[in-house]
């Protein structure tokens, strides 16, 4: 069971500070620090694109209850059976939330304010994308923390190997031994010398130094999502693009993250990759689509503003504003494309 190279690992705990009685949790901690940061973001680049602060400010707000809301409900929807009633549902403090239940609460519940404020959805969306990137990368340090999102046992380079501490449910620890029960009868076991997952009869069918850390690569997957959304917006983009790229990318990432999960599953794949699925191919179908329409329409302007020296030689430099009808009803972006 030698990694192939090595193995990574720290002490967990689900406590970052005690006030008495109270514990502040990693995970709810940067989580929040994630938001927070990514409202900051989102915020300057909504400017840029002519949204303004009375605007801003309830998309903020409804992001934040629709994503508490839809955390736990996209949770409760994919694990429904693990409930021995409808009041656990509502258990929030015993664990269990979903990202793309969060985004996709977030989502809905904006719908109103994007439509109040006459905003164009991808108008919004553009520049929530890189801002909810950075957010994920942020969020994700809280995840590690506590070791949640556990995979499958491993031996290659980046096996996560425990090193002490109480590990996130669904794992129960005593004496730095921690075992989880999972669907159809199987047991993880995650101690100092690896990790095994065991069947029904107690057979070992996998084996490692640790197990696959999927919160890691997902941060990193979103940091590296991040870089490109950031450098993809420092030009004028077709609207749309921006928001389709992170949908599309973030969505590959979540199917290839969760095949390495021990997580309920629905056929082949888990809730979460059959949502990420679907999305990759609308996301898909969208960019074709976009690709073959002409002519290109509205684009999302660039985070920052272009100087006068960039522009092309012998080209106007305060040319004439374009013709509202030309670009039809609603609030005006660059006319150029990209």
């Amino acid at each position: 069971m030698s990694p192939l190279l090595a193995a990574i690992g720290w002490p967990v705990s689900p406590c970052i500070v005690r006030f008495g009685d109270l514990c502040v949790s990693p995970h709810g901690l940067f989580i929040a620090i994630g938001f927070t940061i990514g409202a900051v973001v989102f915020t300057r680049l909504a400017t840029r694109r002519g949204i303004t602060m009375e605007a801003i400010n309830p998309i903020v707000f409804w992001s934040l209850v629709g994503a508490i809301v839809g955390a736990r409900v996209g949770y409760v929807i994919g694990h429904v059976s693990e409930f021995d009633g409808p009041l656990e549902w509502f258990k929030v403090w015993q664990g269990g939330i979903s990202l793309l239940g969060g985004i996709a609460g977030a989502t809905v519940a904006n719908a109103v304010s994007i439509r109040r404020f006459g905003l164009r959805f991808f108008q919004v969306a553009d520049s929530i994308a890189p801002a909810l990137a950075m957010g994920i990368g942020i969020g994700r340090i809280g995840d590690l923390l506590i070791a949640d999102h556990l995979g499958k046992p491993t031996s290659w380079l980046l096996a996560w190997a425990y090193r002490g501490g109480t590990i996130a449910p669904p794992f129960t620890c005593a004496n730095e031994v921690c075992q989880a029960s999972l669907q159809d009868g199987h047991l993880q076991v995650v101690e100092r010398s690896g990790s095994r997952l065991l069947d029904a009869t107690g057979t070992a069918i996998a084996q490692g130094v640790g197990v696959h850390q999927t919160a890691l690569y997902d941060m990193a997957l979103a940091w590296a999502l991040f870089g490109v959304l950031w450098w993809f917006s420092s030009k004028d983009r077709r609207e749309g693009v921006t928001a389709l790229l992170f949908t599309t990318w973030y969505g590959c990432s979540r199917l290839l993250e969760d095949s390495l999960r021990i997580d309920k599953r629905f056929g082949p794949l888990t809730g979460s990759q059959w949502t990420a699925l679907s999305v990759v191919i609308a996301s898909v179908a969208l960019l074709t689509w976009f690709a073959a329409r002409r002519p290109a329409g509205t684009t999302t302007a660039a985070r920052i503003a272009p100087a006068a020296d960039d522009a092309p030689a012998g080209a106007p430099t305060n040319s004439a504003p374009p013709d509202d009808d030309a670009l039809g009803p609603g609030p005006r972006a660059t006319s150029s494309s990209g």
